[in-house]
């Protein structure tokens, strides 16, 4: 699941990672956001500490009580969804003729489109959860992900 070159470990977007869910270029350590990081967590450049605190709706919020905080299964969503031959529609089968060979197509949603579509999907229980994370802000997730929240 790696996107790019030279990368180890998983879920690597960019060039040259070390580590685990890193995006950007030649960073050691997970979950890394910018480039040439050693650290775990940094969003930036050339860091090699781990942060205590990261920003949870525009707000500081301490590392562990965001890694305990009880988050909702609808935030790990796809952008792309299988379609099979028989959920096609009519139109679906003229625009993707493909299907005839592959049993179906895959389906692409904008970032958006899959957050409501998972928010949709999601029980109630698990919608509430959204609320109860750290210094949640229903303006702030609407602007992430077009979903008003009450």
């Amino acid at each position: 699941r790696n996107t790019g070159d030279w990368n180890t470990g998983y879920r690597n977007t960019g060039d040259w990672n070390t580590g685990d869910r890193n995006t950007g270029d030649w960073n050691t350590g997970d979950r890394n956001t910018g480039d040439w990081n050693t650290g775990d967590w940094n969003t930036g450049f050339f860091n090699t500490i781990t942060p205590d605190d990261v920003l949870i709706f525009n707000k500081p919020c301490s590392r562990q009580e965001w890694d305990n905080a009880d988050k909702p299964n609808f935030l790990y969503f796809s952008v792309t969804e299988w379609i099979y031959e028989s959920e096609m529609t009519d139109e679906e089968k003229v625009k993707y003729p493909t299907f005839f060979t592959t049993g179906g197509y895959l389906k692409k949603y904008n970032y958006k489109e899959a957050f409501q579509k998972a928010y949709n999907s999601a029980s109630k229980t698990e919608q509430d959860k959204l609320k109860m994370l750290p210094n949640f802000d229903a303006d702030v997730f609407f602007e992430i992900s077009g979903i008003k929240v009450n």
